[in-house]
């Protein structure tokens, strides 16, 4: 009975696994069964806390962040900015073979720096950018790849819902995570770049440029024109919202709220603001806050049940016990997450997990801001990685009949493969994350 007490927390866990796997709804299931393991250990006297850890969470400052950066992101996808910009970009890069790849990806990044909404950004690429590549004989697998791929660079690139639930669980300040980031998500955008450079010069016929008689009927003025027309409004938001936080004129949540207004005023000046507009954004900004915030809420009954069972002294010794340093222990920290994201959401993740392993990491001396965006880049992973990748459900529902769920699946292994890269070269060279913090913040 002993030791079925002392591997309670683990016991507890199990059963969470097993429920969401069954397909049970994710909040109700962390808190539902946090609440039965609470009761049955501790007895009434357990809900005498929990008001209070629910209060202390749902008032937190930087959390405030959360609901104001979806409503930018949902915004701006009803603003018309993304096809405007997907239109111009391609001419851009439109004599490269691949160009027109390069430019999802490209706008993949911009948009990711503007929204953070990967679910909106995959959708609103999918249906603008997959039938014109399809229509210029690309390749089924590199198209999808590509877009679902570009689509999730939201995760990584500020401004970050995840680096705001990353920042307030393992008590780091967002604005560092937020500029920690930075490098980071150039570096992925490099490396798609670079697979499609390199793959449109091996096989040619997967990604062949614009003919060159279609460039023509464009002069280079008007070419200039379109793309200062495309690229200044999200450009200047973007600096309004990111330039506040490095410059320490605003805190993120602060800086969150001008990008709620500055989406509402692009959307505006492209003429397609609307009280109905404003109806499906709030709507759609309620529901998505409603979702993050019940499963923390859910996230926060399960923390504080497994700490009172002691489970992150039990997770600390089981690690401490593996004949392993830091690094090893980092690299089964970091596939633990992986391996989760094939099969649970970025959120529960960060709920569920992090608050479990990130402690350990940083009692053993790692960096916690660089542990941070090493969690938030291999998160990103769990968007692409079947059965439970959210941005293949995404792109498949928009996808025109011909393009398979094979032909996704197939698209996104390169993709993945090269997130795990980006990974690695993070975690060889940490000043990826810390340099450009201590340059602009001093931290």
């Amino acid at each position: 009975m002993e030791l079925i007490h002392e591997y309670m927390p683990l016991i507890m866990f199990s059963f969470v696994f097993a429920l969401l796997l069954l397909g049970y709804p994710v909040a109700f299931t962390i808190g539902g069964v946090a609440m039965f393991f609470g009761y049955f250990n501790f007895g009434p006297e357990f809900f005498g806390l929990l008001p209070l850890r629910i209060w202390g969470t749902m008032t937190n400052f930087t959390l405030m962040a959360v609901p104001l950066f979806i409503y930018m992101g949902v915004m701006l996808e009803k603003s018309g900015l993304a096809e405007e910009l997907l239109e111009t970009m391609s001419l851009v890069f439109a004599k490269i073979k691949g160009g027109l790849a390069i430019s999802v990806v490209f706008v993949g990044a911009l948009m990711g720096a503007s929204t953070g909404i990967v679910g909106a950004t995959v959708v609103t690429m999918g249906l603008l950018s997959v039938p014109t590549m399809l229509k210029r004989n690309y390749n089924k697998s590199l198209t999808t790849g590509t877009v679902a791929a570009s689509g999730t660079l939201g995760q990584i690139i500020p401004p970050s819902i995840v680096l705001v639930l990353l920042g307030d669980i393992m008590n780091i300040s967002v604005g560092d995570l937020f500029v920690g980031a930075v490098i980071p998500g150039l570096i992925l955008v490099g490396l798609y770049m670079l697979y499609i450079l390199i793959i449109a010069q091996v096989k040619p016929q997967w990604a062949p440029p614009i003919p060159k008689e279609e460039l023509d009927l464009i002069s280079r003025k008007e070419l200039i024109a379109r793309v200062s027309k495309a690229l200044v409004p999200p450009l200047t938001l973007m600096i309004c919202v990111l330039g506040s936080i490095f410059a320490g004129i605003a805190s993120p949540t602060e800086a969150a709220s001008v990008g709620a207004v500055g989406a509402t005023i692009l959307t505006v000046i492209h003429g397609k603001f609307s009280l109905k507009i404003v109806q499906e954004v709030m709507k759609t900004t309620t529901n998505l806050t409603c979702m993050v915030f019940i499963i923390l809420v859910g996230a926060t009954t399960l923390g504080l049940v497994f700490r009172g069972l002691d489970g992150d002294t039990l997770v600390r010794n089981l690690i401490h016990a593996l004949p392993f340093g830091k690094w090893g222990i980092l690299f089964i920290v970091m596939m633990i997450i992986f391996i989760a994201g094939f099969f649970l959401d970025f959120i529960e993740i960060t709920f569920i997990h992090v608050p479990v392993l990130a402690p350990i990491m940083v009692a053993m001396g790692v960096d916690p801001l660089w542990l941070a965006v090493l969690i938030a880049v291999n998160l990103q992973t769990s968007f692409l990685t079947p059965p439970f990748g959210f941005s293949l459900f995404y792109l498949k529902g928009v996808c025109p009949p011909r393009v398979q769920t094979m032909d996704i699946y197939k698209g996104i292994v390169p993709f993945v493969i090269i997130q795990l890269l980006g990974l690695l070269a993070i975690c060889i060279w940490p000043e990826a994350v810390t340099w450009l913090p201590k340059v602009l913040l001093g931290s």
